[in-house]
């Protein structure tokens, strides 16, 4: 189960998507959607609605160094899209003491 969700993703913008109850996670590759599914559920303890993947090629990477031209290329990664049912949140991020 934890081997599957990687970590969630907190840029701005996928933080947009958490009012319509919508998270992003990056994934194990060859998980599928119904795995995902159960992981969020066990993890979370929340109600999942829909799941949606994509798959993100790695890029390719050059750099001159001291002993010539060195190629590479980042790892193929795995995101879904997790929307879940009304009345269920997660709490990814607390925002630290709110006092008055």
């Amino acid at each position: 189960m934890i081997s599957i969700i990687k970590k969630p993703i907190l840029t701005e913008k996928a933080m947009s998507g958490t009012e319509d109850r919508q998270y992003q996670f990056y994934v194990d590759p060859s998980a599928n959607k119904f795995q995902i599914k159960d992981a969020v559920e066990k993890m979370f303890d929340v109600e999942v609605e829909n799941v949606r993947t994509t798959n993100t090629k790695g890029k390719k990477t050059r750099r001159q160094t001291r002993r010539g031209l060195q190629t590479g290329h980042f790892a193929l990664r795995k995101k879904a899209y997790v929307r879940l049912k009304e009345g269920f949140e997660i709490e990814l991020v607390t925002g630290g003491s709110e006092e008055d």
